[in-house]
């Protein structure tokens, strides 16, 4: 297969497996899901979601956000790591919403980022899933797939985020990057990888990556 082949077998094999896409991270408005992609660095999506109720029970809203101490909500958002830095940025970004915003998320990449402890990645998580702007967030598992599919050379993040944008069609992007999400966990995991139910991999599959695979089943099975 050629490259172009091989970018329209992953988006009509991703398209068969998940004609409807879950949403990741539980949220009811642009607010909760900045606040739960924020959360969901360097922890697990599950993890987010059994917390981000107990928080969003006390302050869903910047306003009521800002009258909790950063000591209260590290306290609730303790299980999901790294709080000090996420309490501190939670009600940085809530004073600045409602000082320069009017309480409302912004709808502008330039805007979030200057957010504290609010990336590029976040930025556009917000963009794509809140206000359905085209955007590519590469996570670790998007980063290790297109990598895998040889559909980048896997030197960064950034790099990634660029050849996928310029290989996939851009209405198709605010869909391709969670199906791939969703394909990574449940059939190209970082650990635990079974090729066999790897498709997509299986079938396009960067040769060295395939055959380091190969290499590590035999040796395991000797």
């Amino acid at each position: 297969m050629n490259k172009q082949e091989r970018v329209t077998f992953v988006i009509n094999t991703l398209k068969e497996l998940y004609p409807t896409i879950p949403i990741p991270l539980d949220h009811k408005d642009p607010y909760t899901l900045l606040i739960a992609v924020l959360l969901s660095a360097q922890c697990t999506d599950v993890r987010v979601n059994q917390i981000t109720p107990l928080l969003f029970a006390k302050a869903d809203n910047p306003y009521d956000m800002i009258k909790m101490s950063v000591e209260e909500i590290k306290e609730i958002i303790r299980p999901c790591g790294l709080s000090p830095m996420k309490s501190k940025g939670i009600h940085g970004l809530s004073h600045i919403l409602i000082d320069k915003h009017g309480g409302k998320v912004p709808q502008s990449f330039e805007y979030l980022e200057e957010l504290p402890a609010v990336g590029h990645k976040t930025a556009s998580v917000v963009m794509s899933q809140a206000f359905g702007v085209p955007a590519f967030p590469v996570d670790t598992h998007i980063h290790r797939l297109m990598y895998r599919w040889n559909l980048t050379n896997g030197k960064n993040v950034v790099q990634t985020e660029k050849d996928a944008k310029r290989i996939f069609p851009e209405e198709l992007w605010n869909d391709l990057h969670l199906q791939i999400i969703w394909y990574g966990r449940e059939y190209s995991p970082a650990r635990g990888w079974d090729l066999e139910k790897d498709i997509i991999t299986k079938t396009i599959g960067r040769k060295t990556v395939l055959d380091d695979y190969y290499k590590k089943q035999n040796s395991s099975s000797k």
